[in-house]
This record gives C-alpha cells, structure tokens and sequence, in this order.
C-alpha cells in the first residue's frame, strides 16, 4: 500500500483549490469546467478526483477553508485582553482580502451558488452566525468596560457583518477602491463602536 506524504497531499490540494479560485472567479461556477481546473493546475482528472468527488465539493471547500480562517481569528479576537483590539482584529481579517483582485468574481460566484446551494448557504450562514456572536460578544464586554456601543451590541455586531457584505458586494463596482472602501468601513465601524463621534 502506497504511504501518503502529508505534506505533499496538502500542497497538491492547496494548488488545486487556487487554480479552482482564478476559473471560478473568471466564470463562475456554471462557467468552469473541471478539466479547466486540472490544466490551470498542471494535474490530470484522476488526480483531481482523489482530492474532489465534483465541481461542487471543490467549490465549498474553497471557502469552508477560508471560513476555517474565520473560526481561528475569532478564537484569537474572543481571547485579547482589550474586547477593543479583539474586534479591531477580527474586523481587519473580515475585510483582508478585499484587494485581492479574484474577490469580485468569487463574491458574485458564491452569492449565486448559495441562492441554489442550501448546504452552501448553511455552510456561510453557520459562519456569519458565529462572527456575528463573537462580535456581540466583544461589543458586550467593551460595553462592561464602560465603552459601549451606539446601538446595543447584538444590533450594532449586525450593523458591522451587514457594512462589510456590503463592502464585499461593492467589489464589482467599477469605481471599488479596496484601501478606500477599507479605509470608509473602518470609520464606519469605529463610530458604531462609539470610538469616534
């Protein structure tokens, strides 16, 4: 029986799940093909198949992975000593990829898929569910630390994950400037959080 180098078999997969991100930013789901996903990647179909049963399992695991990266900030946010700070860091790693040029096709890719895709859909609002807690959270405690937000924390923890899908939305939008529209969510976030007047 052939051994698997660990390693090895996550760089094969990171590599497919990057070349499946820039076809599925340029066509979308409906537009990309998994032979096109193999040759961006430089493997064949069987290879592909070991790591990915269809399009659609490698479509989810491209942002369950990402959402995998959500699980962890938060945990690092919940856990700062400063509720302040642990939002600042859990908000900058929301809004990190906004510059990444395949955003725009993937933000528009994912909000057709989970508007057909009720596991899709359940995988990211499983995800928005727990930032949305853990920005509660942290509101609560900045609130317990005298500082409290504009609106009480469960409203203005939905007002933070609303501007930032918005945020993401207006990423096809051909005046988008990513440091801008950062820069505009972050004062936007700093006077709900009541650190500005």
């Amino acid at each position: 029986m052939r051994t698997v180098n660990p390693e090895q078999h996550a760089r094969k997969r990171a590599r497919i799940l990057e070349a499946a991100a820039q076809e599925f930013a340029e066509g979308g789901m409906d537009g990309t093909s998994t032979a096109r996903i193999c040759r961006r990647a430089g493997i064949g179909s069987g290879t592909l198949f070991h790591y990915f049963p269809t399009k659609r399992a490698i479509f989810h695991a491209l942002f369950a992975d990402d959402l995998a990266g959500n699980a962890e900030v938060r945990v690092r946010a919940l856990a700062d000593g400063s509720a302040g700070a642990g939002l600042d860091l859990l908000v900058e790693h929301l809004v990190g990829d906004l510059a990444d040029p395949l955003v725009p096709g993937l933000a528009a890719a994912a909000l057709l898929q989970a508007n057909r895709d009720a596991e899709f859909a359940e995988l990211l609002a499983d995800d928005e569910e727990q930032t949305l807690r853990a920005l509660t959270t942290l509101l609560d405690r900045m609130s317990g630390e005298g500082r409290p937000p504009r609106f009480p924390p469960p409203r203005a923890a939905r007002w933070i994950v609303s501007l930032i899908d918005a945020t993401f939305l207006a990423t096809t939008a051909a005046d988008f400037d990513p440091r801008a529209h950062a820069a505009e969510l972050r004062e936007l976030v700093a006077w709900l959080t009541a650190r500005t007047p």
